[in-house]
């Protein structure tokens, strides 16, 4: 991989021959694992300006509609998170000479506060071509990565490393996107019913319509996508001219129809609760692992080919451009004497060029054939196919791919090897169709059957849910004080732990319509192995199973804990003391914000420099609010809220299983606690409390 350093420039033909489609990803993480922002994409012309307000792509307005410009969002990676953005280089405009990928942060937070700020670009396949690591952000808010730019037949790449003090805002005006004021945004701004996007507020409560929000469809046209507006408040100088202060800066909002699920079912027809309502795709027939295979795959296929949202939400992260989908099942390919036959084949033209990808299909739990998907590589090798695509219940981890396999580098044509989990595909049409919309109703029910059919306990499509054959050794070892540091065991069960809790913000995430994050606190710069390795230490030591979801929307992060030793899980949220008001005033306010929270929720004072200051149940200090308080004055930091259960026994996910467990935990504590302070906090101003729905 190619290292650059600020100004340097590449040309990518130098670097890869696969070069028509290219992935970049902007990381970064943040010390307190509070940290974010927010990526943008503006297409130039020849006078270093957008052709119009569609020009700029943004967490609102995130994909082209001719396919050049795909935003994927946010997802862990590291100690932090990433966003990555597909190009498809050979759908760019001809009018357009350079592609400028940015990031913004918000009120008052620059980029100086964030660890390990980068940029990398892939080519189609996910092979890493080059990377471009930021040293110096300084104080900025602001910040342009890198370009891409023509020269001539070919496409180059600049790492730019340029800060803007005043925002997205100032950056957006100087490449021409026109930036209206607050008095210009408001005659603009559709009625209360209309589907709105607000400007986020601070790092304390971001809307659920930023990052991941649907893509337009491919017929849409420039023209479709409404203007830019932008909220305003004072704004700095450019960190690098002397320039006036910019009159704005702000987030983007747009307004778009969407078709979602409604919010009141409707009154069944049916004469009694005995009467099934007719399905689509129907699972009372599946017998065996052959036929929840075959039937989960075409059902997931078909949907994908017909609901063009859906299909692209699965497929652009592989790389695949935005184009015409057609799937297909059981698929004959010749392979030596014997022709193997694929679960299902997808492929998307666009301008005449096919992307095709094979797809292999595990379900009930059973595991990926490391022969078989190195066959379908070869094959895909061999017929020049872009892509093999697997889907099981198993969540992959980060750095620890699911299957080994060899891939050929010295073919000129390479293959990616990707895989979803069904939980995964059960989140993107969660998201949707319950909080995001898509184009039609018709698209909209396609959806609602493909989740009835993935949640169905007959389908077999039901993600991660075993812990894995060292998980009881590994509480029996813990509990006699028998394991020792190294023991292998000890690995398996942490990386067990890690796909439940990607499941867990998987679910979570879905039901709620915004993201949940697991927090990477590893040292800077330690890889995901390393990472593993000292959480299996720990383990082995403490007898503790920890981590913790960045939910968005909300001030802190949820931890949740697995104590082998005493069989209890404990969920937490901390909320940090006001900065003005009195200590006694701080309590009551808290305790009548959890009015409808449970009465065994433990409420813990932080104390500046100690241990732990006073701690209760919230049904002891209802009545005495003042017993929160510390006997010596000590400073308050904050409040710490604990909700603690019974561990399940068992490696599985029955009603006595540790995954059960842990995912009812966390649902209970951000249903009955964090929802309860949600509920309860002052409500937003109206420009700013307005989320996209229907």
């Amino acid at each position: 991989m190619h290292d650059m350093v600020k100004g340097s420039n590449i040309a990518l033909s130098a670097l890869s021959d696969s070069v028509g489609s290219v992935i970049v990803s902007l990381g970064w993480a943040s010390p307190t694992g509070e940290g974010d922002a927010d990526v943008s994409v503006l297409l130039l012309g020849g006078q270093g300006k957008v052709r119009s307000d569609a020009d700029f792509y943004f967490y609102n307005h995130p994909v082209a509609a001719d396919g050049s410009v795909q935003l994927l969002g946010k997802g862990p990676a590291g100690e932090g998170s990433e966003d990555r953005i597909v190009f498809d280089l050979t759908a760019v405009a001809p009018d357009v000479e350079r592609v400028v990928v940015a990031a913004s942060r918000y009120e008052g937070a620059s980029f100086g506060e964030l660890d390990d700020l980068r940029m990398t670009l892939a080519d189609g396949t996910g092979d890493d071509l080059l990377r471009f690591e930021i040293e110096d952000a300084g104080s900025v808010s602001a910040f342009i990565f890198g370009e891409l730019y023509r020269r001539g037949e070919d496409w180059k790449f600049r790492a730019v490393g340029q800060g803007y003090d005043n925002g997205l805002a100032g950056l957006a005006t100087d490449f021409g996107v026109d930036i209206e004021d607050d008095a210009a945004a408001a005659d603009e701004q559709p009625d209360e019913e209309a589907e709105d996007t607000a400007r986020p507020a601070s790092g304390t409560e971001e809307q659920p319509t930023r990052a991941g929000q649907p893509e337009p469809s491919p017929a849409a046209s420039a023209e479709q996508v409404p203007s830019t507006t932008l909220e305003a408040v004072p704004a700095p100088r450019r960190s690098e001219e002397d320039a006036p202060p910019k009159k704005a800066t702000a987030r983007p909002r747009t307004a778009k129809k969407k078709v979602t699920l409604p919010k009141v079912v409707k009154k069944s027809l049916a004469e009694n609760d005995s009467w099934r309502e007719a399905r689509l795709f129907p699972v009372s027939a599946l017998k065996s692992d052959r036929d929840r295979e075959m039937r989960a795959t075409s059902v997931l296929l078909s949907v994908m080919a017909q609901v063009p949202e859906f299909g692209r939400r699965l497929t652009a992260a592989f790389g695949a451009p935005a184009g015409r989908m057609e799937t297909f099942t059981e698929v004959s390919l010749p392979h030596g004497d014997t022709p193997r036959r694929p679960d299902g084949v997808i492929r998307v033209e666009r301008a005449g060029k096919l992307w095709t990808a094979l797809v292999e299909t595990k379900t009930n739990g059973n595991a990926l054939k490391p022969e078989q998907v190195q066959a379908y590589a070869d094959i895909a090798a061999r017929r020049g196919y872009e892509a093999v695509i697997t889907l099981s219940n198993d969540v992959a981890l980060e750095g620890s791919p699911l299957v080994d396999i060899k891939i050929d580098g010295r073919r000129k044509h390479k293959i990616a090897l990707w895989h979803l989990s069904w939980a995964e595909v059960a989140h993107q049409a969660q998201m949707l169709l319950r909080h995001e919309g898509v184009g039609n109703a018709a698209h909209a029910w396609l959806l609602q059957e493909l989740l009835h059919y993935l949640q169905h306990e007959n389908s077999g499509c039901h993600g991660f849910q075993n812990m894995g054959a060292a998980w009881v050794p590994v509480r029996r070892g813990i509990d006699d004080e028998t394991l020792c540091q190294g023991d292998p065991r000890l690995l398996e069960v942490v990386e067990s732990w890690e796909r439940l809790i990607r499941q867990v913000c998987l679910g979570l995430g879905g039901e709620l319509g915004h993201k949940v994050l697991p927090v990477r606190r590893a040292k800077r710069g330690a890889d995901p192995e390393a990472r593993r390795a000292d959480m299996a230490d720990r383990l082995c030591t403490d007898g503790r199973l920890h981590a913790e979801l960045r939910i968005e929307g909300t001030p802190g992060v949820l931890a949740i804990t697995a104590d082998l030793r005493t069989g209890k899980l404990r969920t937490s949220f901390d909320i940090p003391a006001p900065e003005q008001g009195y200590p006694l005033t701080w309590s009551k306010r808290l305790i009548r914000r959890l009015a409808e929270a449970p009465a065994d929720l433990h409420v813990e004072t932080l104390v500046e420099g100690e241990a732990g200051g006073p701690r209760g149940t919230l049904e002891r200090l209802r009545p005495e609010p003042g017993d929160m308080l510390p006997k010596n004055g000590a400073h308050i930091t904050g409040f710490r809220l604990s909700l603690f259960k019974g561990m399940g026994n068992s490696r599985g996910k029955t009603e006595s299983g540790f995954i059960r467990s842990v995912d009812d935990a966390v649902h209970r504590f951000h249903g009955s606690v964090i929802a309860s302070l949600d509920r309860s906090a002052p409500r937003p101003a109206p420009s700013a409390e307005r989320a996209a729905a229907t």
